[in-house]
């Protein structure tokens, strides 16, 4: 019983994941552009022009990671969790209870 509540729970759960949809909201774009913006060339040598020090390493861009501590934290709290059960039922079981 514990199992089927724990499998609906996590369906249920699953049901507000949103879902990458392949499909355009807006029209299809028909033209094509053979050259680039004007903000991207700008961009792009403004991106070549700055130097710190390093001028042969690319920079990276910051691509705005979260923290993810409190998901390791978790993950490892929950994982010790299912193996002191695990160790509690075979020493149940060994001991005869």
């Amino acid at each position: 019983m514990l199992t089927a509540t724990a499998a609906g729970t996590l369906l249920g759960a699953l049901w507000f994941v949103p879902s990458a949809n392949a499909t355009q909201d807006g029209p299809v774009r028909t033209e094509s552009s053979a050259s680039p913006a004007p903000q991207v060339t700008t961009q792009a040598r403004a991106a070549s022009t700055v130097s710190d020090g390093a001028a042969s390493e690319p920079r990276l861009a910051d691509t705005g990671s979260f923290d993810t501590t409190p998901y390791v934290v978790g993950g490892t709290t929950l994982l010790a969790v299912g193996a002191g059960f695990v160790v509690y039922s075979v020493r149940r079981e060994r001991l005869g209870f």
